[in-house]
């Protein structure tokens, strides 16, 4: 098995085009720049090589808690498999400047994967969590919903996009099938 569909998670319009919720298109943004609109699945679909392999980009222009449409649409299209398909996502319980690979378990609360989860019938895809940090643990009084939806502050953002730079290292990895090493490469801070 090795990753077929990199499906990087946000919602459209440049209203939220820079808040912590997007984190999952900032990726996908870095991978190519020449994603289509396809009105079918109402998202932003293109397609790249990584490592001599095709690997199909999409970004769903639904709203979050939607994702599945998209993901799940062009998963049951191109007959790709859950655990062909990697997801990359904000994540509140990770700290800004870290990522973290896992396969399969619980949404953890997010309504993009609680979707994608619904759509592909199984929890058994991968996930590629950007940290964002929770506001709790940040020290501000700020609800979760509104946190996600502004932008990092100017010192969390540097460190975002460098989880992300070091996200993208082992993305080769993962479309060779060496989840093993991506994930020990991505988990050890340098």
């Amino acid at each position: 098995m090795s990753i077929r569909l990199i499906a990087g998670l946000g919602n459209p319009g440049p209203e939220y085009e820079q808040t912590r919720h997007n984190a999952g298109f900032w990726l996908v943004d870095q991978l190519t720049s020449d994603l289509q609109r396809d009105k079918n699945l109402n998202a932003l679909v293109g397609k790249t090589r990584i490592g001599g392999e095709d690997v199909w980009l999409v970004q769903p222009q639904t709203y979050m808690n939607r994702s599945g449409q998209s993901v799940g649409g062009l998963a049951r299209f191109y007959k790709i498999a859950p655990e062909e398909i990697l997801v990359v996502h904000d994540e509140l319980d990770i700290a800004p400047g870290l990522a973290k690979l896992k396969k399969g378990g619980s949404s953890g609360g997010h309504n993009g994967l609680k979707d994608i989860t619904a759509a592909l019938g199984t929890q058994d895809y991968w996930r590629l969590r950007i940290g964002i940090g929770h506001p709790r643990t940040l020290n501000l009084r700020q609800e979760v919903a509104d946190f996600v939806l502004h932008r990092p502050r100017k010192e969390e953002q540097p460190l975002i996009d460098e989880a992300i730079a070091r996200s993208l290292e082992i993305i080769p990895l993962l479309v060779a099938g060496k989840f093993d090493t991506a994930t020990m490469q991505l988990h050890t801070v340098k």
